[in-house]
């Protein structure tokens, strides 16, 4: 029986392995299976997904797909606004980005969607 690596963030031991990646249910980290265990990599081992399930890396366009309330502010990004030159981080909001109109701004994945071309 192959043994599954442990989460290389939080080190649990309750990995599962899902369409080519390896999934940690205690803290939510993905990474890819096809690395070895303690290889090291000059890529980025955090995998973002759009609301579709389509990978996002950094300097990809997006749009809002629901309007979203800036947290402590009376500003509000509209449905179908263009985010150009995204950056992903691993954090909540996975994505930091400059929303036009508003200014420096961290979004979640889950509300965007993967502008095409």
């Amino acid at each position: 029986m192959d043994s599954l690596p442990p989460c290389p963030k939080c080190q649990s031991a309750y990995t599962y392995e899902d369409r080519g990646f390896y999934n940690c249910p205690a803290c939510g980290h993905e990474w890819s299976a096809t690395k070895k265990a303690g290889e090291a990599g000059g890529g980025d081992s955090v995998v973002v997904r759009d609301a579709n399930g389509t990978v996002l890396k950094d300097g990809d366009t997006v749009t809002v797909i629901k309007d979203l309330k800036a947290k402590g502010s009376s500003t509000v990004v509209k449905v179908g606004t263009k985010i150009k030159n995204i950056r992903l981080v691993d954090s909540d909001h996975n994505i930091d980005c400059q929303v036009p109109g508003i200014g420096p701004m961290g979004l979640k994945s889950e509300f965007v969607k993967k502008v095409s071309g």
